[in-house]
């Protein structure tokens, strides 16, 4: 057996959850995605300007040419945000990742089939849900499979709090700065000035609760306001945010 080797590591390498938007390209026109890229960074910098981005093809007909693609990375690049992987599919979207020399991130992967198949069809569109009351009740919907997690202490600037699979709850303020993220609802029982992520793989039926709402970003189920989109006469205040019919909702809870 050969000895360990007997100094001390340069780095120390761990892997954890980290805050990567997600780009899932509809049309594939770079000009006009690297455009609407740029209209983000400028109304929000602070959240957008030079910000991770995985992009997703699984909304296309068929893969990207590697030309298109490498003008698409291009085209995000000098609108302020950083393309550092592809979310993972098909033997050509491996192939296409490869001549562009990024990574392939299975956490950002969509409704693929198994293997080297193409991608699944999209699902037939459903009938729209009626709509909810303007202000509807809070109720909690936790995400299967665990209890939800409590987070007691501040989550400072810089911080990520991540609950897997269950709901999270934050006894304590969520920083300007801060991230907190669910794949349930979550419940803010202190201040949040930073950012919450609620449904985090795809629970449109999660909702974000908070006593004094003065948020950087907030998320449902990837449909994002910024502080820009807020209404200012929400702010300070006990709201909810839920998602009805693919629009991002905020309220004052009464």
């Amino acid at each position: 057996m050969s000895a360990q080797p007997d100094y001390a590591q340069a780095g120390e390498l761990k892997f954890g959850q980290v805050g990567i938007a997600n780009l899932r390209v509809r049309t594939l026109d770079p000009a006009q995605l690297a455009a609407e890229m740029r209209e983000r960074v400028q109304r929000a910098p602070n959240l957008f300007a030079r910000a991770a981005v995985v992009l997703d093809f699984s909304g296309l007909t068929r893969t990207p040419s590697l030309d298109e693609a490498r003008a698409l990375v291009d085209g995000l690049r000098e609108a302020g945000v950083l393309p550092v992987a592809l979310a993972y599919g098909t033997r050509e979207i491996d192939a296409l990742a490869q001549q562009l020399g990024l990574p392939l991130l299975a956490k950002f992967r969509a409704q693929y089939e198994r293997g080297d198949e193409a991608p699944a069809p999209a699902r037939p569109a459903e009938a729209p849900r009626p709509a909810e009351p303007a202000a509807p009740a809070p109720v909690a919907v936790a995400a299967a499979g665990a209890p939800g997690l409590i987070q007691v202490a501040p989550v400072r600037s810089g911080q990520q709090v991540y609950a897997e699979q269950r709901d999270l709850t934050v006894l304590a303020m969520v920083g300007a700065g801060a991230e907190v993220l669910a794949d349930g609802s979550i419940h803010i029982y202190g201040a949040l000035r930073g950012r919450a992520l609620a449904g985090a793989r795809g629970n449109e039926s999660a909702r974000i609760f908070c006593r004094e709402f003065d948020a950087e970003l907030v998320a449902v189920a990837g449909h994002y306001k910024v502080m820009e989109d807020i209404p200012a006469d929400l702010r300070g205040k006990a709201v909810q945010v839920w998602l009805e019919q693919g629009q991002l909702k905020i309220a004052a809870l009464d």
